[in-house]
């Protein structure tokens, strides 16, 4: 049984990535592994900066957030597209949770090794699909295993109910290709 992290790039309450990251626990935890969504609400972190982190060392909230990645399998990345890139917020979580907290730390630990999916939802036509280009470049730069599949939700406003539900099958259909060759090479490498 694998430990799946899924992370929406969006505190937003009303988020359709928010929507798209339950879909995808609801998935997991069908497929029989453990999901564990972050709220990224539930974590304040300020702007990355490496004099705040020199100073203070990493905030409490990035350490919190770090370990939850330590202990996972694969992570499942929910991401809004802003301004066709990935969102300010997911940015930092990323910065964040890629620090060394000792000098006898191997760089990028929480990140090095690990599997992971992409999943986007935007009320524009290409579903977010620009921001994901960017994600799986950072994310590859960093050590992070993409697996091929991804999923962006296109005119995401209506494919909800008041729920959260999808209405339409092809989305809970587009998430679960994801989230099963996730699983698949996460399972094989574990």
């Amino acid at each position: 049984m694998a430990n799946i992290l899924i992370l929406p790039g969006s505190a937003r309450r009303d988020s359709v990535n928010r929507k798209l990251a339950a879909v995808a626990a609801e998935l997991v935890t069908e497929a029989g592994s453990d999901a564990v969504i972050i709220d990224p609400a539930d974590f304040s972190l300020p702007l990355f900066d490496q004099d705040l982190e020199a100073a203070d060392g990493l905030p409490a909230a990035a350490k919190a957030l770090k370990q939850k990645f330590l202990a996972a399998d694969a992570v499942i990345f929910v991401s809004p597209e802003y301004n066709s890139s990935v969102t300010p917020l997911m940015k930092n979580i990323i910065d964040w949770v890629s620090r060394a907290e000792s000098d006898d730390e191997a760089p990028l630990a929480a990140y090095r090794g690990k599997v992971a999916g992409l999943l986007a939802a935007s009320p524009g036509a290409l579903g977010g699909l620009r921001g994901l280009v960017h994600l799986r470049s950072i994310l590859g730069n960093i050590g992070v295993l993409v697996v091929p599949k991804q999923f962006a939700l296109g005119g995401a406003y209506g494919k909800f109910d008041e729920s959260g539900k999808p209405v339409d099958p092809s989305v809970r259909e587009g998430v679960k290709s994801v989230v099963a060759e996730v699983l698949a090479v996460a399972s094989k490498l574990k």
